[in-house]
């Protein structure tokens, strides 16, 4: 995902493309992993004082909607990152940091043979650990 195709999306479903909007976006493009929303309520809030967490977590909540932002939970928490654009994948992700790693094989092709008779609509496999970094820290 990138701006233009972000912006895109947004104004595709007629939603106003605002400057909080376009900062929310440039901070998840920024980012390197998963996000809180506290952490984006604390970049808003020097651009934006007084901004509304409200209005931080309602644009969160459009962005996963639209599949602009993908979403984990980690530690009972929400965590949200710029979708990948790339093809079918899935992460491993660092729980001190939140940066991710893409991981290029799938599982379901040995779990869909363990569920004879169910009908898959969708899954996630994510692999929790520290990145290099954090384990040297």
């Amino acid at each position: 995902m990138n701006m233009e195709k972000a912006i895109a999306l947004l104004k595709g479903k007629k939603y106003k493309m605002t400057d909080k909007r376009k900062d929310i976006l440039a901070f998840f493009l920024k980012a390197n992993g998963y996000r809180t929303a506290k952490d984006l309520n604390e970049f808003m809030e020097e651009r934006y004082p007084g901004i509304s967490f409200d209005t931080v977590y309602r644009n969160l909540h459009l962005y996963a909607e639209m599949d602009i932002l993908e979403t984990t939970e980690l530690d009972g928490e929400k965590h949200f990152q710029i979708a990948c654009s790339s093809e079918h994948h899935h992460h491993f992700i660092c729980r001190a940091c939140g940066r991710t790693k893409e991981i290029d094989l799938c599982p379901m092709h040995e779990v869909a043979g363990k569920l004879s008779g169910y009908k898959i609509e969708d899954h996630k496999f994510e692999v929790y650990g520290l990145c290099p970094e954090c384990q040297v820290a």
